[in-house]
This record gives C-alpha cells, structure tokens and sequence, in this order.
C-alpha cells in the first residue's frame, strides 16, 4: 500500500531464511527482528506533514501536465506502474525446500474491493508450473467401469470453448492458509498469515454437463477423480453432491482472460468453498467412481493429526474466516484520529452475513458494513469507522456466515484440534496496534 499521511506500510519481502526459522525457533526473537525494518523508516514517516499553499507540487507545474504522454502501444500487455512495484506476491523461502514446488503469498494489504489481479494471485506448486500448449491438451472423461460412464470422450479446448460457459466469482484458498499460526508461532504481516487465498472470476463449463454428454449414471456415481497433467500427477476425490449443483466447473478462463500458466492454464477444475488442491490445475482427466479414490494427497497429506492421535482426513471445506487487512502487520499508523478499518471475509458453506469488529480484544463487538455484492463462496469486503485515541488497542474481526457458522478463537480451535494441526485454521486473528503506532501480530486465546 502507497504511503499516505496516517499509515506507513509493512517493509516489503523482508521474510528471508533466517527470520523464517526464528518462527519455528520462537515468537519474541523472530518478531523483534521482523520489525527492525519497520522501525527505521519511522522517523522519516512521522516528520511528513499534509500539503500546504505552497507545496512546489501545486505551484510548479509538473513536466506531464506540460508534455506528451506514451503512446497506447508504448506498454505492451498492461502493467502496473512503476510506483507500486513493490506490492507483489511473495514466496516463503522457509515453506518449501524442492525446487519448483513452493508458494506465493498474494498482498492483501495493498488490495482493494474483492477481485485479486491475476498478477498477484497466490500460487501453490507441486511441481512447478507449465506453459502447456492448447491445441495438444486433451481433457479425457471416463467411468471407473463401462457401466458407470456409458460414453467416454476426450475433449480438445476447442470442444470445451464451444460449449455454453458460465462466469462466477469465487475465492480459492490454500488449506494451509494460515498454518504457520497453529502452534503459536507468528509471522509478521497479513501477506504471510492469510496470503494464500486470492478471488477471481472464472469462466467455463459446469462438470455435471461434461459427464451428462458422456452418459454419467448419477445414481452409481458417488465420486469423480479429478487429475492434472503436471509432474506431480496431483489426483483429488470430489464428492458428486458439489457437482451435481452445477457449481463445480471445468474453467479456462479467469478475470476476462485465459488461465495464467501458474494459474493452470490451459484448463483447471474450480470447486467453489473446498480448498486449493482440490482445484486440480493443468486438468486432463476426469473419472466417475463410486467410492472416495484415497490419493496420496488426500490420506497421506492435507491431514491432521487430532490431540486423540487419529487423523483428520478429506476435511475439503474452507470454514468461516475473515481478517484486517488495514491496520495490520507490519504497518505503521503515523497519526491518531479517523482511519477506516478494512478487511475481508469468506466462507465455503456460502455467504458472509455478518462481520464484526473489536478493538478491545474481543471485550466489545461493532457490526461492520459488507461492501457491494455479497455472494457465495467469495471474497466479501468490510468496513468499519474507528477513531484511534493514540492508545494500545487489539484489533479483531469475526465474521458468521449464512448456515450459522461464526468465526472461531484460538481457543474454542485447540480444544478440538489441539496444536498439531497445519491445514483449516480459521481463528480469530489479533493485531495488536501499539502507542508508537506499529502493527504487530498477537494471538489471544
């Protein structure tokens, strides 16, 4: 986010190596050093005052008002401008060690409304990603025996595209968004704590059409298997009951343009309100079954080991989560008075209702304002007016959804799930604003 008169942003891409192995070594040294940065420019922040009469940038007229601008063709495919290079998504060297498998975090401190640009949309790899060419991929749809599929076919893009399309908005999380919180470690801003979820609109063919044209007995068919063409050959279970709503699509479009290749391009599944690796990128197979396959990544990852010693297996859905946004992490508040607090809200069971806001730690609770249209199983933006006294405030929001899920605290989680999980955590997150005006992450129980 651009500097303005009352927030100073976080340091950018200042998690390295060695601050990523103080998370696991310890929250007290890992947060002193992750602020150091912060700390530096807060000096040079505070001396900037608001414009006066006299500001040279009023009087003297600039070189752009005086001159002739770039041509249209100048830029090429469009490109942000030079002054918010900064605001990118950013990998967690400590995450990932296998080259071309990782993650990137989106910014959601510098973004606005709901719709993450597809530039700075997060990725998660398994195995690196591909530029595959279109005129070769094939999307194959087959039964797990000849009864449950009375036609198998094989698409070409060009079958796929010529096909009625629907376009919706939805979010897309990873199932580890967040896990680095579980056993009360912290990082330092709101890109690494939630930055693995991101929104779009995706355009494609519903599933249920697919296996229609293909003769799909809905009655035997309980399960499909999805399959990407990528190294990893990631394989996913998907139960029948999210297809059968026409929900699940088969989608090679997203925010008014083709897939990005980290982005799965040609083709990927989007299965609103589950987590991220169910949305099996580079797709090319698809298989009707009647029982869950019990994939490597389904029973020997993406688990959780519960306080009982069982794991938790295909727990897909994305619960009822929000965050701030602004003030958070690793920003710097340079001024007391009005300030517009600002978040985002989701749930994979459908609609947000309601998102609450406390600046006390939970003592007390002010209903925020839902921006523009609320809709299932996407991203909803909040507001809420608050005027910062110059005092210590813990900053939290916690949203309900439409089935009546509310948001829970650390606390109400661990009961459950103890401290040994890494996927699903959607806790309460605190961000405690100090009398200097910084932002740190804190957890309450």
């Amino acid at each position: 986010m651009r500097n303005n008169r009352f927030i100073q942003p976080a340091p950018e891409g200042f998690l390295g190596k060695e601050q990523i192995k103080s998370v696991y070594a310890g929250r007290r040294g890992f947060m002193a050093g992750a602020f150091a940065a912060a700390m530096a420019a807060t000096t040079a922040a505070r001396a900037q005052t608001s414009a006066s009469k006299d500001d040279p940038n009023i009087v003297n007229l600039p070189a752009h008002t005086k001159g002739l601008g770039q041509g249209v063709a100048a830029r090429g495919y469009g490109v942000p401008s030079i002054y918010e290079k900064n605001l990118q998504r950013r990998e967690s060297p400590g995450l990932t060690a296998v080259s071309a498998s990782g993650v990137s975090f989106a910014p959601l401190q510098g973004l606005f409304g709901i719709v993450t640009p597809s530039g700075l949309h997060f990725e998660r790899h398994h195995q690196g990603w591909w530029d595959i060419e279109p005129d070769k991929h094939r999307l194959m749809v087959n039964g797990s025996d000849e009864k449950m599929l009375k036609k198998p076919m094989v698409f070409t893009m060009d079958d796929l595209m010529r096909l009625p399309s629907v376009s919706r908005f939805h979010f897309i999380e990873c199932g580890a968004n967040t896990g680095m919180e579980w056993g009360n470690a912290a990082v330092p801003t709101v890109q690494y704590t939630h930055g693995m979820v991101s929104c779009s609109e995706f355009t494609g063919v519903p599933l249920r059409l697919l296996l229609e044209m293909c003769g799909a007995d809905f009655k035997r068919g309980k399960f499909v298997l999805a399959e990407g063409a990528d190294g990893s050959s990631m394989t996913r279970t998907i139960p029948m009951s999210l297809i059968m709503n026409d929900e699940v699509l088969v989608a090679y479009g997203m925010n008014g343009e083709m897939l990005r290749p980290e982005n799965g391009y040609p083709l990927r599944l989007v299965v609103p309100g589950v987590q991220g690796v169910s949305w099996v990128k580079y797709l090319r197979r698809i298989e009707l079954g009647d029982e869950a396959y019990g994939t490597k990544d389904e029973t020997i990852h993406y688990i959780d080991l519960l306080p009982s010693g069982m794991h938790r297996q295909y727990s897909s859905t994305q619960e009822v989560k929000s965050v701030i946004t602004t003030p958070s992490g690793g920003q710097v508040l340079l001024d007391k008075g009005f300030l517009n607090v600002t978040g985002l809200a989701w749930s994979g069971r459908g609609k947000i209702t309601k998102v609450d806001v406390s600046a006390d730690g939970g003592r007390n609770w002010k209903p925020a304002r839902l921006e523009g249209q609320v809709m299932s199983k996407c991203l909803t933006r909040f507001n809420m007016d608050w005027s910062w006294d110059g005092k210590p405030a813990l900053l939290m929001s916690r949203a309900t959804d439409e089935t009546g899920h509310i948001q829970p605290t650390y606390a109400d989680n661990r009961k459950v799930r103890g401290t040994r999980s890494i996927y699903h955590n959607n806790s309460i997150q605190t961000w405690l604003l100090q009398e200097s005006g910084e932002v740190k992450n804190v957890q309450l129980s």
